[in-house]
């Protein structure tokens, strides 16, 4: 330790919400927030992992221009550093000697002080970064930043096998910084905060996790930044789903650092973050393509009217329109229903008739279906005429289709392709039925941060109480043809998020008939789902990137 160094440190962590592929927009984002931190007096500003590209930048790394221009980026705003502000550890790509790396550039006074290369690279759920990346050649020590020795692991570092922050700790760091991209899901926090605990106790130093912001594509990064302090307790604890530029102060105490200042963020409860993980997804999908606007059909059931009231909440009433379908089996209470949320969500409500197109489907086929009964095809002729006139609606207005098929429905193929799973992103991709009524039920008591609809009962009562339904033929419910919703759920979280077999599902005290009929369907199923729109990942396990089976299957578990 040098007499010069110092006795306090202020760090700030740019919890910020980052455009994959706008190199130029993130780099004014990450000036603005140092701006910002400046102002609050920090002496180092610790951004999240890949910031200049976005995370995950995926196959784009493998464009050599998209290389330059982060790198560009990232020595630009190392020469920002030369007026005597804070200096910045900031995530990029690197193309060097060794590989393409996931890396960070620390840079103070006008230069780039050092580089570290992330290495451990995960391969595993929605993680890839072994098809583009390579590992860091070796670990490098801490970085002397002011007096201070600082360790910079790179997300994975610390979650996997290799024993980085352990290596750090030998070389001589007094504390360690970690810049993340870790996606949500459900409880997220609780399993980072037992990785960062663990990684403490081996080291014996203060951890800064310093986490993404914002929705790309199916994965929705959640902020909830934090450190633990090498007492192995909560130093400080960011916002969750909300950008901030927060400084800590660290003072030395004897041979370690201790958090002095820093926030102590509420964290929600389980059902207010599954909502405003599915608004911000909707939100960020919507604004970063481009949509001025969107359009969805309002059945009257409690999946279209939650998509609707997460429309309204993330963007606002002006920019939904909301159309219902009705047909011969469309009831009044669908009608109501529907009508009554729209009024209550304050959005645009359309009524289009799909009667004369339904007839005319059905008369322009009646020679080619001469002799056959009537079934689940022209029960999917309504669903198709419906996916038709809001497809056109999007092309004729530029408005974005939301689709609303719940992960219940779409894990037993309950869902029309080019019908009801027309549109451009689905908010409820992820969510279980039941997980659907709890959110409505939440939803209807409160309005989350950042929300922009309405107060109190958004999801008329009726559609909570109501037997569901796709009113594709006389008296149908769901319940027709599945098992109650809570069985079914049941089953489908034992199959999909934990993989148990079939016996095990029994022993919990399910029929075996049902549950190997649910099985089945799940498998056959899967060519539905993978020509689904993307929607918010939620769980542990989102069909898609995390769940990854064959179309061909003959594989059923028999015992």
């Amino acid at each position: 330790m040098t007499k010069t160094a110092p006795d306090i440190l202020r760090i700030a962590v740019a919890q910020l919400n980052p455009t994959v592929g706008d190199v130029a927009g993130n780099l004014a984002k990450a000036r603005e927030a140092r701006a910002d931190a400046a102002r609050q007096g920090a002496d180092l500003v610790l951004y999240t992992e890949l910031f200049l590209a976005g995370y995950p930048p995926e196959d784009l790394v493998l464009k050599p221009s998209f290389l330059k221009a982060c790198e560009k980026a990232a020595e630009d705003f190392a020469k920002d550093t030369a007026d005597g502000g804070p200096g910045v550890i900031i995530g990029t790509p690197l193309k060097r000697r060794t590989g393409t790396h996931n890396s960070i550039v620390f840079a103070d006074g006008g230069k780039i002080i050092a580089e570290r290369y992330k290495l451990d690279l995960p391969n595993y759920g929605e993680f890839d970064e072994k098809r583009v990346f390579q590992a860091g050649p070796e670990l490098q020590g801490p970085v002397n930043f002011r007096g201070v020795r600082i360790g910079v692991p790179i997300c994975e570092d610390i979650w996997g096998e290799v024993a980085v922050c352990e290596t750090l700790a030998e070389s001589g760091a007094e504390i360690l910084l970690v810049p993340n991209g870790s996606p949500y899901y459900r409880a997220k926090i609780d399993v980072r905060h037992q990785v960062v605990i663990k990684q403490v106790i081996e080291t014996g130093l203060p951890m800064i996790y310093a986490n993404q912001l914002g929705g790309q594509d199916e994965l929705i990064f959640d902020g909830a930044s934090f450190a633990i302090g090498s007492d192995k307790t909560l130093a400080f604890q960011m916002s969750q789903f909300e950008d901030a530029v927060d400084v800590t102060t660290w003072k030395r105490k004897g041979e370690t650092w201790v958090c002095s200042e820093g926030p102590m963020s509420k964290i929600p409860e389980p059902e207010e973050a599954d909502y405003r993980a599915c608004m911000l997804g909707l939100r960020d999908y919507v604004n970063k393509n481009g949509f001025k606007n969107v359009v969805l059909g309002l059945s009257g059931g409690i999946d279209s009217a939650i998509c609707a009231a997460l429309a309204v909440d993330a963007l606002g009433e002006e920019r939904l329109r909301t159309v219902m379908m009705p047909y011969r089996y469309t009831s009044k209470d669908s009608l109501k229903d529907a009508e009554d949320c729209a009024r209550a969500l304050g959005c645009r409500y359309d009524i289009v008739p799909i009667s004369e197109p339904v007839e005319g489907f059905k008369h322009a086929l009646t020679q080619l279906f001469e002799g056959t009964q009537e079934g689940i095809t022209e029960e999917n002729l309504q669903s198709r005429a419906r996916g038709t006139i809001l497809m056109a609606i999007s092309n004729k207005f530029g408005s974005m289709v939301v689709t609303t098929g719940n992960k219940s429905e779409m894990s037993v193929g309950y869902a029309t392709l080019y019908g009801d799973m027309n549109g451009g992103f689905n908010p409820i991709k992820d969510l279980y039925k039941m997980q659907v009524y709890g959110l409505s039920r939440w939803r209807n008591s409160h309005v989350p941060p950042g929300a922009l609809g309405p107060s109190g009962e958004v999801i008329p009562k009726n559609i909570i109480d109501k037997a569901p339904s796709a009113e594709l033929r006389e008296n149908q419910t769901d319940q027709d043809s599945l098992p109650p919703y809570p069985v079914l759920d049941d089953i489908l979280e034992c199959l999909v998020e934990n993989e148990m077999s079939v016996d095990d599902i029994v022993a919990r005290g399910h029929d075996r008939a049902t549950v190997t009929r649910v099985e089945h369907l799940l498998y056959i199923a899967e060519y539905k789902r993978r020509q689904a729109a993307p929607g918010v990942k939620i769980t542990r396990k989102n069909f898609g990137r995390d769940r990854r089976y064959p179309i061909t299957n003959r594989f059923r578990d028999r015992g």
